[in-house]
């Protein structure tokens, strides 16, 4: 039987480039499970550091809300209405930085009735506010001035800290603390010697009270002088870290 030269040179030839390719490929692979096989023993393990601390600065959010029959009128309500609203702020001794313009809308409304098309009624404009008062004796005297001064949209009263360095520094130093120890724990358990630290990674968080809805109580409305009572509580800085040991015997 007679063979083409060529054909039996094909075989040959494929067989000798898939070696070609697989041998560095079965090296790498080799390789990786040898540096797999020499890698020391490791200790993962995750802890956390809280801190309490008393807020500095309270954020109110509201609102002026207007309707009339025509866009332009209630954009003009609401626009007078707000002007006396940041005279009120200014006279309550807020900075122009720390009111800040958080929403302003125009939307149409329409009155529904069964088996009637919608019919126009008019025009709303709300107009938002986001403020900062940093004297946190001042909070509910600033809130009723506003509300005074024609708010009548408030989504409530958060609290919050200037600078968190300070108490995120002391959660870390709490942090580390624990995981040292925890660390040490697990060595003596095991019977083996803690080594050094391969890696650190840390996550930051506050938790906030949720926003205080705003009502005057039943003083309030018996009496002007009276004003809203407003407590600021504390606020939770927290630390999370996941570190990662060596353990040697």
């Amino acid at each position: 039987m007679n063979r083409s030269p060529l054909r039996l040179l094909m075989p040959m030839a494929a067989a000798l480039a898939l070696t070609s390719v697989s041998a560095p490929a079965l090296a790498q692979s080799m390789g990786d499970a040898s540096h797999h096989m020499m890698a020391p023993p490791n200790l993962s393990l995750s802890a956390y550091g809280e801190v309490k601390v008393a807020p500095d600065k309270a954020m109110i959010n509201f609102g002026v809300m207007t309707e009339a029959a025509t866009a332009e009128e209630a954009m003009q309500q609401n626009a007078e209405r707000m002007n006396r609203v940041m005279a009120a702020l200014r006279r309550a001794g807020i900075a122009e930085r720390d009111i800040q313009t958080s929403g302003l809308n125009l939307s149409p409304q329409y009155d529904y009735q069964p088996d009637q098309p919608p019919r126009l009624r008019g025009y709303q404009a709300v107009n938002r506010v986001t403020v900062t008062v940093r004297d946190l004796e001042r909070v509910g005297s600033t809130a009723d001035a506003v509300v005074s001064a024609g708010v009548n949209q408030i989504d409530g009263i958060s609290f919050g800290l200037t600078d968190r360095t300070a108490a995120e520094d002391q959660a870390r130093r709490l942090a580390v603390r624990d995981l040292q120890r925890k660390a040490s724990l697990y060595a003596e358990a095991l019977g083996v010697q803690l080594g050094g630290i391969r890696a650190l990674s840390e996550g930051t968080s506050m938790s906030v009270q949720p926003p205080m809805p705003y009502a005057r109580g039943m003083a309030a409305m018996e009496s002007a002088d009276a004003g809203t009572s407003v407590a600021p509580g504390e606020l939770t800085v927290r630390v999370d870290i996941t570190g990662i040991y060596d353990l040697t015997r």
